[in-house]
């Protein structure tokens, strides 16, 4: 995905100007080793034990958050915004049945426009609040920080035993 509308709207003094360089840099990564990997490799389990993941359902689960985010930003941005309690087990967990038997493709698309539109509203944002530093937090670096190393172990886990067999 191509950032560079998104610049435009990021200027030095935007609040969460290192927040969405740091998200855009962890994107990048995440993004390159899904390349990386074959149709196979990214339904493969592994990614995650009990329950079984692949990289398809962590590029599901970060999308759907995301998608989340966008939701809950849009509420802070118009002022409409209620700040309940949330089940993050419970809405993984719905998150997961829900995208699980999507393919890759519908995967990858829903994640990278979700990303794009969360994006978008994070752009317009113009002050920091606790409500929006809890959803930037959420589904943004800290978030994907999260997930990379364990991504990157199970790439490269595939990758040695690919070399190996």
């Amino acid at each position: 995905m191509d950032d560079q509308p998104l610049q435009a709207t990021i200027a030095g003094d935007h609040p969460y100007r290192v927040e969405v360089a740091l998200e855009r840099e962890l994107w990048t990564e995440i993004a390159a080793l899904c390349r990386s990997l074959s149709p196979g490799e990214r339904a493969r389990p592994g990614y995650y034990r009990d329950p079984d993941w692949s990289v398809k359902d962590l590029v599901a689960h970060l999308g759907t958050w995301m998608a989340e985010a966008e939701v809950q930003l849009l509420q802070i941005e118009a002022g409409t915004y209620v700040d309940e309690p949330l089940d993050v087990d419970g809405l993984n967990a719905q998150f997961l049945a829900t995208m699980r038997d999507q393919d890759w493709t519908t995967v990858w698309a829903q994640a990278v426009v979700a990303r794009a539109q969360m994006l978008t509203v994070w752009g317009r944002l113009r002050d920091r609040t606790e409500a929006a530093d809890r959803w930037v937090n959420k589904s943004g670096a800290e978030h994907e920080t999260q997930h990379l190393p364990r991504l990157r172990e199970w790439v490269a886990a595939m990758r040695d035993e690919a070399a190996v067999g």
